[in-house]
């Protein structure tokens, strides 16, 4: 019967993972949901209740508290379809139980074929989507915590030889709750109330401002240590206005080889992935962090992802 049950979560998880995820895809703020560092996206990014070393703000704001030092990390993902992705994430703690973080995540499209109405090509094009991040988190027991992100948010768009810019800001809300026994819970609100405003006056005659909402995400995680294995889980529900609009279910798992080396393995966002990471000695011992993700992404193809990460 065990054996038997396991498989049909198994299952659930994947059509959960697959089907529910296409409803949401085309909303705006896409960027925002693909993921940042390697570790976690090599676990399925299902880290709502994890504390991402150089990248906790993302995920949760309110983790950052349970970093004792600063952290910095860069993450770059070489993706198919010309796409492109960059995040940096810079966080200190504020003593005596608070932590302040700034970040800036950029993604983009190059090499787009422009042509005119005849079908004659004229130039490259590029569009690009920026968030320059602003998190602050507070320690309101030893065990609790709770934090926001504030976004101010930025899509470029080429159209009629005109660069269209969307402007706006968003802001992320999370609670933090830290186990002894490494079994963290965590909820998370993200893209409350975000949204791109256009202003068209530029490419119509009778051009309007025009806000574009991105959907609101309500997260709820966990983690846990079985046997070897450090597994984590979350799930969500995705809103836009009243309309729900999708569903997620992320779940990752990691295992420690030695005392520096790890691998791993998730599914979440519609993508199977997998992955290696090193802990090494930069200034400190064991300071700084090296992660590799591939992670595949149907139909649009396999992506590498690298994150290099460093506490000083």
């Amino acid at each position: 019967m065990i054996k038997y049950f396991k498989p049909k979560i198994i299952y659930l998880i994947l059509a959960l993972t697959f089907i529910n995820g296409q409803s949401y895809a085309s909303f705006a703020g896409s960027f925002l949901r693909m993921g940042s560092s390697a570790r976690s996206m090599a676990m399925g990014s299902a880290f709502t209740a994890e504390i991402d070393p150089g990248f906790a703000a993302y995920h949760n704001p309110a983790s950052m508290v349970f970093l004792e030092r600063r952290q910095l990390g860069f993450s770059h993902h070489l993706l198919p379809l010309d796409r492109r992705f960059t995040a940096t994430n810079f966080s200190i703690p504020l003593p005596p139980t608070a932590s302040l973080g700034v970040a800036w995540i950029s993604a983009g499209v190059d090499k787009i074929d422009g042509r005119t109405g005849a079908g004659q090509h004229t130039q490259y094009l590029s569009t690009s989507e920026d968030a320059f991040m602003v998190s602050f988190a507070q320690q309101l027991f030893p065990w609790f915590s709770a934090g926001i992100n504030v976004k101010i948010l930025r899509h470029q768009l080429p159209i009629n030889e005109v660069d269209l810019s969307g402007k706006g800001i968003g802001m992320d809300f999370g609670i933090f709750v830290k186990t002894n026994s490494g079994a963290n819970l965590a909820f998370m609100i993200q893209d409350l109330n975000s949204r791109y405003q256009w202003k068209t006056d530029k490419i119509f005659e009778k051009g309007k401002v025009y806000a574009e909402q991105f959907p609101t995400i309500y997260r709820l995680g966990t983690t846990l240590q079985y046997n070897e294995f450090y597994v984590t889980a979350d799930g969500g529900i995705l809103m836009n206005a009243s309309e729900t609009v999708g569903y997620t279910v992320r779940l990752g798992t990691e295992y420690q080889y030695l005392d520096n080396y790890y691998f791993r393995a998730g599914l979440g966002n519609r993508r199977m992935s997998v992955g290696v990471g090193l802990d090494w000695s930069f200034i400190k011992e064991n300071n700084a962090r090296l992660d590799y993700a591939f992670v595949f992404e149907n139909p649009a193809g396999a992506a590498h992802i690298f994150t290099y990460a460093i506490s000083f």
